[in-house]
């Protein structure tokens, strides 16, 4: 199953920007009530989503996952976050349970500033008291205590990782270049690797007006080992998915390398060498693209 390229956030305090949101072509929508909603802005950003998600288009007509950003587990508002939850979950709970002992979850979490397993497992364990299943949880690294325990945080049962590359900037003093967060990248795709998880987010680029840098800075991403991107508008999905997105040369490419590995595992192609470890990157590339060799 191919995993989502395109993650975009809409604030919490702009309800009308909801639904298009969810309609515009991402692969998953964020409702954010972290950095993008003023602190005298939280509870009403929470009864937004509540009020939205109560009057919405059915389940079974958007096409892409929800998920809710959570305030920073060490504040207060993370406390008024878990709250909310427990409201927002227990209203799923009397729409499913017609038709299921258990409440089918249409709503994930992304968890921000994760510094350590420790700290995600406590988040955890508060935001799955009173559920009755687990909720897929995806945590941002964006602190260089996060990205020092980026290997046990990988290994600490989350969906998936993602990078904010803004406020590990402001954290290690750094600036946005692509050199300054090289190594910070690399780290996290290892992490993700080792931990055998999809491969990781990679951070939101601030530039919404110009294509061309989006795509850029995405394909820059890919060629590190991410497989999907942060996004904070519409404009952006396009110019992300295209990054990610694997050409037909390619796929043709690696159905050609395949056949011939049948009768050899060292052979040349188009006047490149191949052997096996090779065979196997057209064989991955051509999985995870749910093609048959």
């Amino acid at each position: 199953m191919e995993h989502a390229k395109t993650y975009l956030f809409v604030p919490g305090n702009a309800p009308h920007r909801f639904q298009h949101a969810v309609s515009c072509g991402a692969d998953a929508v964020i409702f954010d009530l972290e950095d993008a909603v003023h602190p005298d802005e939280k509870n009403q950003a929470r009864e937004n989503i509540i009020q939205w998600d109560k009057n919405d288009t059915p389940v079974s007509e958007i096409n892409c996952k929800r998920y809710i950003r959570l305030n920073k587990f060490d504040s207060v508002a993370f406390r008024e976050d878990i709250e909310f939850l427990n409201k927002l979950n227990n209203k799923e709970k009397l729409r499913n349970n017609a038709k299921s002992r258990h409440k089918i979850v249409t709503w994930e979490i992304v968890l921000p500033k994760i510094e350590s397993a420790e700290m995600l497992n406590d988040a955890r364990e508060m935001i799955n008291r009173n559920r009755l299943d687990n909720v897929n949880i995806i945590a941002i690294i964006e602190t260089a205590r996060g990205l020092h325990n980026a290997e046990e945080i990988c290994a600490a049962g989350v969906e998936r990782v993602a990078f904010g590359s803004l406020d590990f900037s402001l954290d290690i003093h750094c600036d946005q270049s692509l050199y300054a967060l090289l190594y910070a990248r690399s780290r996290i795709v290892l992490a993700s690797r080792l931990a055998d998880l999809p491969p990781p987010i990679d951070c939101v680029n601030p530039d919404f007006t110009h294509h061309d840098r989006v795509l850029a800075d995405a394909l820059h991403a890919r060629s590190l080992g991410f497989s999907a991107k942060l996004c904070i508008h519409p404009s952006q999905i396009d110019a992300v998915q295209q990054a990610f997105a694997t050409d037909r040369s390619k796929l043709d490419w690696a159905k050609q390398v395949l056949k011939a590995a049948e009768h050899s595992y060292a052979f040349q192609i188009n006047g490149e060498m191949v052997d096996l470890p090779v065979i196997e990157q057209a064989r991955q590339l051509l999985r995870a693209q749910n093609v048959d060799d």
